[in-house]
């Protein structure tokens, strides 16, 4: 019997990938244009589970206005808030009466297809999705024999083994008898096996990704842009040059002389160049505004921004209604990123939060993390963090 309803928790809010959670919670950040929790909608709705319970708490208006009903996607959605986010086994709690004897959870800020979850779907619980991960740091490790689960630890700091819990399981009632006051589902499932229950582990190697750290949206933007279709739906230009697979929606016009290499996917109603290149792993949003003469590469430039002539990005992040003046400079390069006391080497260009101002010839060190509402005057060199609503003159 196929498993029919399922548990997507939204509740959270992400804080290490700041400044993009400050306005919107992680599961709305957009990845190729879409929605990370869409990804997950879209991946039940095509394994014909089309009840969904969704968990929400951290600004969670944004979530119910954009899902609804879950009509547009072929699923009905209920939506349970979690006040506070206490966390994982806390907010399935709060769906107990949304579920029947069987069904799936899964974290709703994790990009996944359909083919991730499908094992799951017709088998019969307790079941945890694991995979193989190089980096095992910020995850559950789990430790299996002969397809059953063992142990699951939380962050080791030794290498047990290499398959980590992906938050994706297929549970049954049960679950709720072993809770007992726990907050944490991988907690609720440690006792279960203590107290003699078995749980199977299910190895996948279908997509699952997270963005842990703001430049992990570019590696899950990457992967997410190389299955799309090539498809014109807006205004082409004599001139233009088109490589590869290349998205262009409604209204969206590309002007003469422009030079597209996909994967590269542009929203609706935008406007393009003239003489603009956009090279691989490029997503552009609706109602974005790129003025003549620049180049982007690998970048994911939100809705409603709009860039000046003769500007550079390299391996950057423009959230949504930010403004860059004419021949702004971000190129990649080595940075060392400190992110909650933790520090990072990573290869990055810039990282630009929500509705900023940026004047004109403004360069940007490679690492430059500018929060949100931040207003950048014409002439100035950017280096470091720079926090929310910042005025630099």
């Amino acid at each position: 019997m196929r498993i029919e309803r399922a548990v997507i928790l939204a509740a959270g809010e992400g804080q290490r990938l700041r400044p993009f959670t400050v306005l919107k919670p992680k599961v709305m950040i957009p990845i190729a244009n879409k929605p990370i929790l869409q990804y997950v909608v879209e991946a039940l709705a095509a394994n014909g589970v089309r009840h969904i319970a969704m968990v929400v708490g951290y600004k969670k208006e944004q979530v119910q206005d954009y899902f609804g009903s879950g009509e547009k996607h072929g699923v009905e959605i209920d939506y349970i808030v979690q006040k506070q986010q206490l966390g994982t086994a806390h907010a399935l709690l709060q769906a107990r009466d949304m579920v029947g004897d069987r069904f799936l959870v899964l974290p709703g800020d994790n990009i996944i297809e359909a083919n991730t979850i499908a094992p799951l779907v017709e088998a019969k619980p307790s079941i945890i999705l694991v995979k193989k991960q190089a980096n095992i740091s910020k995850y559950g490790v789990v430790t299996v024999r002969r397809r059953m689960i063992e142990d699951i630890m939380e962050k080791p700091h030794e290498t047990a083994s290499r398959l980590v819990n992906t938050g994706i399981y297929a549970l049954n009632r049960d679950v709720f008898e072993f809770m007992d006051g726990e907050t944490e589902l991988p907690t609720v499932l440690r006792n279960m096996i203590g107290r003699g229950s078995k749980i199977a582990a299910q190895e996948t190697e279908d997509t699952w990704l997270d963005a842990v750290y703001p430049w992990d949206i570019l590696r899950l933007n990457d992967v997410a842009l190389s299955s799309i279709s090539s498809g014109i739906a807006g205004t082409v230009e004599k001139g233009v040059t088109i490589k590869g697979a290349v998205c262009i929606g409604r209204g969206t016009v590309i002007r003469a002389g422009c030079y597209l290499v996909g994967p590269l996917i542009i929203g609706e109603n935008s406007e393009i160049g003239p003489y603009t290149c956009l090279f691989p792993a490029t997503s552009i949003g609706d109602y974005v505004t790129i003025s003549p003469f620049s180049n982007i590469r690998n970048s994911a430039i939100g809705n409603g921004v709009r860039i000046g002539p003769g500007s550079t990005l390299e391996d950057s992040i423009v959230d949504r209604g930010s403004v860059i003046g004419g021949h702004f400079s971000a190129y990649s390069g080595k940075a060392v990123i400190e992110v909650e006391g933790e520090y990072h080497t990573v290869d990055t260009g810039v990282v630009v939060g929500e509705y900023c101002a940026i004047g004109n010839n403004v360069i940007a060190r490679s690492g430059v993390i500018l929060g949100n509402l931040a207003k950048i005057d014409t002439l100035n060199v950017l280096s470091g963090k720079i926090p929310d609503q910042s005025l630099v003159m």
